[in-house]
């Protein structure tokens, strides 16, 4: 009867150990499917990409700048005085005005405010030829603007409006720049008021054929920058000046956010220049550059894979004096090796009209020195 008894025992242990096992098993694997179908913690978490406090720390250093000028409308009847005309049509246009009448043209551009005590920095396209400046400050105020100084060359200008403690924007290290940075174009596009975008940095040391080349030295980015945004900031992801929104090339021209800015480099050195003496020079070379691709290296009988290429010499300018010539590819400036158009640019940005350098280049795959004696850079030369 106790072996019995014992033996009962020992299977009701076992039917509860095996009861156990299978309901312990079952919540771990009940367990390991809810961790399965549930979010992850870091995807469930707020956003961590935001660039609210960055914007909202720029946005009242950036201004709205308007400015009307004088235009000439079209002529209404232009072919009234040519004799083929008048055999159909008489005098009955004897009496039409002989020039058009002007008209007040009205355009909106964008500033930076670069100090406190009323220095605004703009676009020299948006107020050339302006009769009336104004400038809408973020806190509601309009007021009028002076031309400080413009630069057509660089497209750059600094205004100054009779104000006192401003918020400033500080201007950042463009030459630390890399292409993939995230930066912030803030502006008033097409008047509809001042608007963030955001976007990367694309490309560095790009021409838009705007002027010969010789000058670009463009950040380009896909932030949206359209009319409007001219003048207006590009800030990096801690609120830095990195560059002045320049340009755009349209949609209708096949472009996708594409948009230019002028490096806070070349601002630094051309605002200075402003303040100063309210005109700026630049450093003179007389050369078109463009990149040495492969084609164009085996084209020109160079072995090497770096460089600039010189595509145009503008005749009786320092580089045609010094004896450089188009299809010579520049491998240094005083020393320091250039292996693209941004390097050459970079290099070039320190100096002065009057400094002498020497150009290290190729022709064909014979090294030679130029020494270049840089001049003020031409109105003409854009």
């Amino acid at each position: 009867m106790l072996h019995q008894r014992t033996n009962q025992a020992r299977g009701l242990l076992l039917a509860v150990f095996l009861t156990f096992s299978f309901v312990s098993c079952k919540a771990q694997t009940l367990s390991r499917a809810s961790s399965t179908l549930s979010l992850p913690e870091s995807a469930s978490a707020a956003p961590q990409n935001s660039y609210a406090a960055v914007v909202s720390r720029v946005m009242p250093a950036v201004v709205t700048v308007r400015s009307d000028r004088r235009v000439r409308a079209a002529q209404q009847f232009p072919f009234f005085d040519d004799p083929f005309f008048r055999d159909f049509f008489g005098d009955r246009f004897r009496n039409a005005p002989k020039e058009s009448p002007e008209i007040l043209q009205r355009g909106v551009g964008s500033g930076v405010i670069v100090s406190s005590d009323g220095y605004i920095l703009t676009n020299h396209h948006v107020i050339d030829g302006g009769e009336g400046i104004k400038v809408d400050l973020s806190d509601g105020r309009t007021l009028d603007a002076r031309v400080i100084g413009s630069d057509k060359p660089s497209d750059l200008a600094v205004l100054k409006i009779n104000a006192a403690n401003l918020p400033v924007l500080p201007l950042g290290d463009s030459d630390r720049v890399k292409v993939g940075d995230v930066v912030l174009a803030v502006g008033n596009p097409l008047g509809v008021g001042q608007t963030a975008t955001m976007g990367l940095i694309s490309a560095q040391g790009r021409q838009t054929g705007i002027s010969n080349g010789s000058f670009e030295d463009f950040l380009q980015t896909d932030a949206a920058i359209n009319q409007g945004n001219s003048g207006g900031a590009l800030v990096n992801a801690t609120g830095q000046v990195v560059g002045i929104s320049e340009a755009y090339i349209p949609p209708s021209q096949g472009a996708v956010s594409i948009g230019f800015a002028t490096p806070a480099a070349t601002v630094v050195n051309t605002v200075e220049q402003l303040l100063r003496s309210g005109r700026a020079q630049h450093a003179f070379v007389g050369i078109q550059p463009g990149e040495l691709t492969p084609e164009i290296a085996q084209q020109l009988g160079v072995s090497q894979s770096q460089g600039v290429v010189v595509l145009d010499v503008v005749t009786g300018g320092p580089a045609d004096k010094a004896g450089m010539r188009p299809g010579d590819v520049i491998t240094a400036l005083d020393g320091k090796p250039v292996a693209t158009v941004e390097d050459f640019l970079a290099a070039l940005r320190p100096h002065r009209p009057g400094d002498t350098v020497t150009v290290t280049f190729l022709r064909g795959d014979a090294e030679q020195e130029a020494q270049v004696t840089l001049t003020d850079r031409p109105p003409s030369s854009g």
